[in-house]
C-alpha cells in the first residue's frame, strides 16, 4: 500500500491555528507548536468565562435592582420578597432592564411589592 503524508490537511490545521493565535504576543502567533499551546490555553479561558459572564451579569442586574429600590425606599431583599408574596413573577433582567429605561413602571412594581410588605 502506498504511503499518505497528509502534508495539505497538516497544512492547513497549521493555518487555522496561527488564524486563530493572531494578536497573541512574540513566538506565540508565529511558531506552530508556541500558537497551538497558546490556542489552547485561550480556548479554556474563553470556556470558563462564557459561563462566568452568566454570573457577572446577574450581579450587575442586582446591583442595578438595588439602587433603584433603595431610591423607592425599599431594599433589594423587601423587593424581592414582596414580589414573591404579590405573584409577581419578573425575573432580574427585565426588572433591572425596568429599572433603567423605565422608571415609572419600577416605581409601580416596587409599589405593589411594598403594599403587599406592610400587609
Amino acid at each position: 500500500m502506498a504511503r499518505i503524508k497528509g502534508g495539505i490537511a497538516t497544512h492547513k490545521r497549521h493555518k487555522k491555528v496561527l488564524a486563530l493565535t493572531k494578536g497573541h504576543a512574540s513566538t506565540r502567533h508565529s511558531l506552530f507548536k508556541r500558537a497551538h499551546e497558546s490556542m489552547v490555553h485561550a480556548m479554556s479561558y474563553a470556556f470558563a468565562h462564557r459561563r462566568a459572564r452568566k454570573g457577572d451579569l446577574r450581579r450587575l442586574w442586582i446591583t442595578r435592582i438595588n439602587a433603584a429600590a433603595r431610591a423607592e425606599g425599599l431594599t433589594y431583599g423587601e423587593l424581592i420578597s414582596g414580589l414573591k408574596l404579590a405573584g409577581i413573577d419578573i425575573n432580574r433582567k427585565v426588572l433591572a432592564d425596568m429599572a433603567v429605561s423605565d422608571s415609572v413602571a419600577f416605581a409601580a412594581v416596587a409599589a405593589k411589592a411594598a403594599a403587599v410588605k406592610t400587609n
